[in-house]
């Protein structure tokens, strides 16, 4: 297994739509592994492919942060959902914020396994978050987008200031 680069905002690969996978094979089950890899090492509890800038519906979630206690999704959609919860999210492709945005609390969800086979799981709380926050990146979509203009400029300021001063860095190195 190999740990992935993560692709980091704003980057515009993350507001690419994945597409459907088709059939199971061996090279979508070693991106799962490569996923887990990557979202462990950089201490993450979701990350979709989009992430790793492979345009496929799935998403590898850490069950209610247990390590090494995952979920794989293939093709994962919610087909119910109720009550609200607000809870601070934050996100490996934009690893320098943090906000409270809006969600289901309870979500029902239907995906497909490594084995091809159509599995329903039911989340809540954190675990329901992290799921439709990774669902949300499988439509090009960002947690950031919940967030009122003036907020979003803000962030957006502040991350062209951290790019800049990673660009300087990277030049000083070389």
């Amino acid at each position: 297994m190999s740990v992935l680069k993560i692709l980091q905002y704003p980057d515009q690969r993350l507001r690419l739509i994945a597409k459907p996978i088709n059939k199971i094979t061996k090279a979508i089950k070693n991106l799962a592994y490569n996923m887990l890899d990557t979202m462990y090492t950089n201490e993450g509890i979701g990350l979709a492919a989009t992430q790793v800038n492979i345009q496929l519906q799935m998403i590898v979630v850490s069950k209610e942060n247990l390590k090494k206690e995952h979920l794989i999704l293939v093709n994962p959609r919610i087909v119910e959902q109720k009550g609200n919860i607000s809870i601070q999210e934050g996100c490996l492709s934009i690893p320098e914020y943090r906000a409270f945005i809006p969600r289901s609390d309870y979500i029902k969800v239907k995906a497909l396994n490594l084995f091809g086979k159509e599995i329903e799981i039911e989340a809540n709380s954190i675990f329901s978050v992290c799921i439709q926050h990774e669902i949300d990146h499988l439509k090009g979509k960002l947690f950031i987008d919940y967030l009122s203009l003036l907020k979003k400029e803000r962030i957006e300021k502040k991350i062209n200031k951290i790019n800049k001063k990673n660009k300087i860095l990277e030049k000083d190195i070389k």
